[in-house]
Parts: C-alpha cells; structure tokens; sequence
C-alpha cells in the first residue's frame, strides 16, 4: 500500500489539475506512465532487481509512445492552450 500511496499522491492533483487541458484518454496515458516510474524505482531501489537492456528498449518504445499519443496540435503558452 505505501507504493500504491506514493502513485496516488502524483496522480490525484495530476489528473485534478490537468483535466481541463487534457482529455480522459491523454490522462490516462500520464497515469500509466506514472505507474511504471513508481513500480519501476521501488523494483530498482528496494528489491535490488537489475535494470536489463530490453527494459529500456521496452521503456524507450513506451515514451516514444506517449509523446506521439499526446501531440495533438496543442501549444502551451503562459498556462493558457493555443492550437495550431
């Protein structure tokens, strides 16, 4: 439970936050990735397990994967959107 509190005290005031500039699926998307950098520092940090080279092809391929979901011709200027 004290993971999953650490993930909930991210994504709580994230989605709170970000969901008039946001919809549901882009949120949805940062809470996953919020998710795997929690589990993934616990897994490395605390249970000592060992970060292998396909993690970080795997962990590349998913970042490439959120900045291609989250590019929808928005542009944030001084906390306000303009769209392309």
């Amino acid at each position: 439970w004290i993971i999953a509190f650490a993930e909930y005290c991210f994504q709580v005031p994230a989605n709170r936050v970000g969901y008039g500039q946001f919809n549901v699926f882009e949120l949805k998307t940062i809470q996953e990735i919020i998710s795997l950098v929690v589990f993934s520092a616990f897994a490395i940090l605390y249970l000592n397990e060992s970060l292998k080279w396909n993690y970080i092809v795997g962990f590349v391929f998913i970042v490439l994967s959120v900045f291609l979901f989250l590019k929808s011709g928005k542009i944030f200027y001084n906390n306000s959107i303009c769209y392309k």
